[in-house]
C-alpha cells in the first residue's frame, strides 16, 4: 500500500489533490483498489482563516482523504504554532485542530524539521509545539513528518535529557517529555527524508532510529520515503531491511533490537493501525502488460529534478554538502 502526501505550500509545485486522485485511479485500473490513500492539503494560514477552514471542509466533502497534511512554516509571515505559544504569531493552532476534530479524519500530518528544503529556518520548523498540542488534544493523532530531523546539524547522537538546547529529533523528544506525552500516545515519528539522509551513516542512523523507538514508542515510528524528491525508494527499503542497531548501543542507551516484527510495524503495520486499515492478506499482482496498456493512455510524463549537470551539483550541494560549485 501507499499514502500520497500533499504539499500544502504555494511555493512548492508538488502533489495536488487532482494528481493524487489520478494516481489512485491508475492503481484501481490495475486491480489495486484501496491500496493507495491520499492526504488532504490544509491551508489555515493562507488568507482569511474562516475561508481556509471552509476550503478544508470542501476538500473533505470532495475527496476520500485519510488525513490532513500541513506545513505550518509557510508562508513565513503567517507561520503558526499548534499550541499558540507565541503571541506574535497568528493564534490559529487550536482553531485548526478543532476544525480537524469537527470534520475528520482526526489525523494531522505536519512537516517538522528539514527546514532547508522548504527554504525556512530551523526555528520555524521546530517541533517544540507538538508536545503541548498533543497533550491538550489526546483524541487527535499527530504524525510528525521528518521527526524534526535537520540534515547536517546536531541531534544524531544519544539523547541527553539535560541538554539545554536540543537539536534535530531531540527537539521532538524533549517536547513530548516536557508536556508529559508518554510513549505510544498520540504522536507518531515519520521517517520520510530522514532515513534517506541517515542511511549512509550507520551510527547516526542507529541513534536517531533508536531514540525515536525508545522515546516516541516502538509502535509509533512510521515509514516514509519522500520519493517525490529522491526518486525510487528501493534503496531506502533495502537499507532498513538489513539494518541493525548494535548490541552495544542497545545495552548502553536502551534502544530496542530491530526484529523482523518491529521492522514490519515501521514499514506499514503501525500506519495500518493508525489509518484503520485491515491489512490485505495478499499482494496486488500487476502484470507488465496491464501497466503498458495504461501507460499508453497517459499524457507524456513530466521529468522532475535537475536537467543539467550544474543543476545536479547545486542539488547535491544543498542537500548533502561536500561539493564546491
Amino acid at each position: 500500500m501507499a499514502i500520497l502526501s500533499a504539499l500544502p505550500a504555494q511555493a512548492l509545485d508538488g502533489l495536488q489533490s487532482g494528481d493524487m486522485v489520478h494516481a489512485i485511479d491508475v492503481a484501481t485500473r490495475l486491480g489495486c483498489d484501496g491500496r493507495v490513500l491520499m492526504h488532504g492539503g490544509a491551508y489555515p494560514h493562507h488568507g482569511e482563516l474562516e475561508a481556509s477552514l471552509l476550503a478544508m471542509t470542501d476538500t473533505r466533502d470532495r475527496y476520500d482523504i485519510a488525513a490532513w497534511k500541513i506545513y505550518t512554516m509557510t508562508p513565513v509571515d503567517s507561520h503558526f504554532y499548534f499550541d499558540d505559544h507565541d503571541p506574535a504569531r497568528p493564534q490559529i493552532g487550536q482553531r485548526f485542530i478543532d476544525h480537524v476534530r469537527d470534520i475528520g479524519p482526526p489525523i494531522i500530518c505536519t512537516h517538522k524539521g528539514i527546514s532547508s528544503i522548504v527554504g525556512t529556518t530551523p526555528e520555524l520548523a521546530d517541533p517544540s509545539d507538538i508536545g503541548p498540542a498533543a497533550a491538550r488534544n489526546p483524541d487527535i493523532s499527530f504524525v510528525i513528518y521528518h521527526s524534526g530531523f535537520e540534515p547536517g546539524q546536531g541531534g544524531v547522537g544519544p539523547y541527553d535529557p539535560d541538554d539545554p538546547a536540543p537539536q534535530g529529533v531531540d527537539r521532538l523528544i524533549r517536547s513530548l517529555e516536557t508536556a508529559g506525552v508518554g510513549t505510544s500516545a498520540n504522536v507518531y515519528a515519520e521517517l520520510g527524508g530522514t532515513w534517506w539522509f541517515l542511511m549512509r551513516d550507520t551510527t547516526a542512523a542507529a541513534h536517531v532510529l533508536g531514540k525515536l523507538l525508545k522515546h516516541v514508542g516502538p509502535d509509533r515510528v512510521v515509514w516514509g520515503t519522500d520519493s517525490i524528491w529522491f526518486g525510487t525508494p528501493q534503496d531506502q527499503i533495502q537499507a532498513l531491511r538489513t539494518f541493525q542497531i548494535s548490541a552495544e548501543l542497545q545495552e548502553r542507551h536502551g534502544y530496542p533490537e530491530l526484529t523482523d516484527e518491529l521492522k514490519a510495524d515501521i514499514f506499514g503495520l503501525t500506519s495500518a493501525r493508525l489509518y484503520g486499515i485491515e491489512v490485505p492478506e495478499s499482494t496486488c499482482a500487476v502484470s507488465a502488460v496491464d501497466i503498458e496498456q495504461i501507460r499508453a493512455t497517459l499524457p507524456p510524463a513530466r521529468t522532475y529534478g535537475p536537467t543539467t549537470s550544474a543543476e545536479a551539483l547545486r542539488l547535491i550541494a544543498a542537500h548533502q554538502g561536500g561539493y564546491e560549485l
